[in-house]
């Protein structure tokens, strides 16, 4: 099976303002996580991030919107994202093919709510504040930015989001609804995250160390990136260059706990399997494996159990966690992800997985810690919500 076309790639993140920066900073082993700058928080001195180092004022500018712009932070980056997407793809008629847009988000306009808050019922000239505040404003503004007319929805199943806005997109386009989509998620910092998952006691206040013993817990991260889908008709009329393909997805819900994985990551596994069902490949197949490694003490014993599950007797691929560079970006995690895995196929490199030193005692698992050189035909990248929410994506060489 081919697989879903991925012709244009756009993406903002800690480590870089492109797709290009991006990639330097992934194999030259410069991290964005610092202390936070961009929030009044206080937590400021106590926790790390990874925060895209542009104000608000520098997006705006960068954008060239309206003074009067009710656009959020997660709208801006999204939108950014998404026009180095296209641009990327060589689209220069976005309504030419029938084409939609879905975009994933959790945080929404949340900062933008926190900025106004207090101040709605005094101040009615800022009550066009409020609208954006909801997730699917994101989406709607990114089309409006593209000017996109087709079809435009929002998925938000936490920290699997992207992924699942990837995967309905390659299903849109396999079933016929749709010939072109792009898809992605963008999810920026907010006092309500970090105060969220500070409550949870799941922030570290160090640098995250994946699939390391003695991991305290994970960095937040903002980023935002999308990708473009194209149906096979496209490509061949318009003669585009395939960067890579969406070859095997699955979804699925073990509905253990609302935050935590299950210990034998029975969610994990499923959507794994499914993946590998799609796409007709074999575990032995996948040359590099992005997992979704959030530093967490469950998370990584959940990911790592169920990696176990699937390759049974064989040996795990390499492996590694790239949330030491970005930190955790949420809902837009798979989306970079996607970026970094079809870097990954281009240019046949394993990220290092930094910060580890000590190897989990519940199972002999080790990531890989330096670049590697090796021959890439296929990355397999999970992303793991919470409620549950589970999705496995695999990325084949074109």
């Amino acid at each position: 099976m081919k697989g879903v076309a991925i012709t244009g790639m756009g993406i903002i993140s800690a480590i870089g303002n492109s797709v290009e920066e991006n990639y330097i900073s992934l194999t030259e082993n410069k991290i964005g996580i610092s202390r936070i700058q961009n929030i009044s928080t206080v937590h400021a001195d106590i926790i790390k991030v990874g925060e895209i180092k542009k104000t608000n004022e520098e997006l705006i500018d960068e954008l060239k919107l309206n003074e009067n712009n009710n656009f959020s932070r997660t709208a801006m980056i999204g939108t950014l994202a998404a026009k180095q997407a296209v641009e990327n793809a060589g689209i220069t008629d976005i309504n030419e093919f029938r084409t939609g847009l879905i975009s994933a988000t959790s945080v929404g306009g949340m900062d933008m709510t926190e900025r106004h808050y207090y101040d709605y019922f005094e101040k009615p000239e800022l009550v066009k504040y409020i609208t954006c505040h909801d997730g699917g404003d994101v989406a709607e503004k990114i089309a409006e930015e593209l000017g996109l007319k087709g079809m435009v929805t929002t998925i938000s199943t936490a920290c699997s989001s992207a992924a699942n806005s990837i995967m309905l997109g390659a299903r849109l386009i396999k079933t016929g609804k749709l010939d072109r989509v792009i898809v992605g998620g963008a999810d920026a910092l907010a006092k309500f995250t970090i105060n969220g998952f500070k409550t949870l006691m799941i922030l570290s206040d160090d640098y995250n160390k994946p699939f390391d013993n003695t991991r305290k817990g994970l960095n937040l991260g903002e980023a935002a990136a999308f990708l473009v889908l194209e149906s096979d008709e496209i490509v061949e009329k318009q003669n585009k260059k395939v960067l890579a393909r969406v070859s095997g997805y699955g979804n699925a819900n073990d509905a253990f706990h609302q935050t935590a994985s299950s210990e034998n990551g029975d969610g994990a596994y499923l959507a794994m399997k499914k993946a590998f069902d799609v796409s007709g490949l074999k575990p032995s197949e996948i040359d590099y494996i992005n997992v979704h490694g959030t530093a967490t003490p469950n998370n990584d014993l959940s990911e790592g159990r169920a990696l176990l599950r699937i390759y049974e007797n064989e040996k795990v691929p390499d492996f590694s966690s790239t949330k030491p560079f970005t930190g955790h970006t949420l809902a837009a995690a798979a989306a970079i992800e996607a970026v970094y895995s079809v870097l990954a196929i281009q240019n046949n490199v394993v990220y290092p997985n930094l910060n580890f030193e000590v190897p989990m005692e519940e199972f002999d698992l080790k990531p890989q810690t330096t670049l590697k050189n090796k021959n890439i035909e296929h990355v397999l990248s999970n992303s793991f919500g919470f409620g549950g929410n589970c999705s496995t994506l695999i990325f084949s060489k074109s």
